[in-house]
């Protein structure tokens, strides 16, 4: 049995980045931190840390931050079932680590964080299309992701599908796309991309001609923000595929253009997680269903019943 401030210390260097950071997150000295990981290290015979900025675990760290994560939600959710035998036992909530894509957090995920007590959220924002790699290391225990699965180890809800509409300012539309978003003007006007993983502008713009905007490249700006993608549409700066919540007012009153209304792109998402912490997710996996159904588009496209 491994110490539970040892495997602490180990999990806040690694997700902090440093001894620093990590020792004012649990309250003790960096002295402390480096004590608690080199006994550790000792009794485990390997290293599991890597020194660097920012520090990193190595693949048998990451398995131990797993297991500790582990002990903490399970120990939290026995306590709850069982207060009689709770001494002894964590106390205090959880703190839960999830990935989850930015459009998802932006539409529908907080109401189902807030609906679920007993937990403190650290929340990995990455797109959907990578967020299970998160879950497959080990670094979080449960993942908003466009992978069905199957993940070993993991088990697997599907959600929703999130509709995006592919929005532009009328102004900016007059001036780059006066006769529609056809292939030649496509390649000239700015777009909008999340970041480096973000493809559904691509995909998009594959779908509506052919592939041949796409091959021939579009320029475009990097903006990492739900709301400032929006935000940007609303001030003419790109246009962008944006989730349909976030949009449909501001299509309705003229402020946005929608720029193929018969071409919107609707991405499935999953909710992915650790088939041994299930039971103590429960109820954020329940919420997190109802908050979807509220949101999401049916798996086959209609609107949930």
């Amino acid at each position: 049995m491994h110490d539970p401030a040892h495997l602490a210390a180990l999990a806040a260097v690694h997700r902090r980045g440093s001894f620093e950071l990590a020792a004012a997150a649990l309250h003790v000295t960096p002295s402390a931190i480096s004590q608690r990981l080199k006994a550790l290290e000792e009794r485990i015979g390997t290293l599991l840390i890597r020194r660097g900025t920012p520090c990193t675990a190595t693949d048998a760290g990451l398995r131990l931050i797993r297991h500790h994560d582990e002990i903490v939600l399970l120990e939290q959710a026995l306590a709850a079932e069982l207060p009689q035998i709770s001494h002894g036992l964590s106390h205090g909530p959880a703190t839960l680590r999830i990935a989850v894509n930015a459009d998802s957090l932006a539409t529908w995920v907080i109401p189902a964080l807030a609906a679920t007590q007993g937990f403190l959220y650290d929340i990995v924002i990455d797109d959907q299309d990578v967020s299970q790699d998160w879950l497959r290391r080990g670094e979080v225990a449960a993942a908003v992701t466009a992978h069905p699965g199957p993940l070993q180890g993991c088990d697997t809800l599907p959600l929703g599908r999130l509709r995006y509409r592919a929005t532009a300012s009328p102004a900016y539309v007059a001036r780059w796309m006066p006769d529609g978003p056809t292939a030649p003007a496509l390649s000239r006007a700015p777009a909008l991309t999340f970041s480096d993983k973000d493809r559904l502008q691509h995909l998009w713009v594959d779908r509506l001609t052919g592939g041949q905007a796409s091959r021939a490249g579009f320029p475009g700006h990097r903006l990492a923000s739900s709301q400032g993608f929006v935000d940007a549409c609303l001030a003419g700066l790109g246009w962008g595929l944006n989730p349909e919540p976030l949009v449909s007012a501001h299509i309705a009153a003229g402020r946005l253009i929608d720029l193929a209304p018969d071409q919107p792109l609707d991405t499935a998402l999953h909710w992915q997680f650790a088939r041994l912490t299930a039971p103590a997710l429960a109820p954020l996996t329940r919420a997190m269903q109802q908050a979807a159904r509220a949101v999401l588009l049916h798996p086959q496209g209609s609107p949930h019943p």
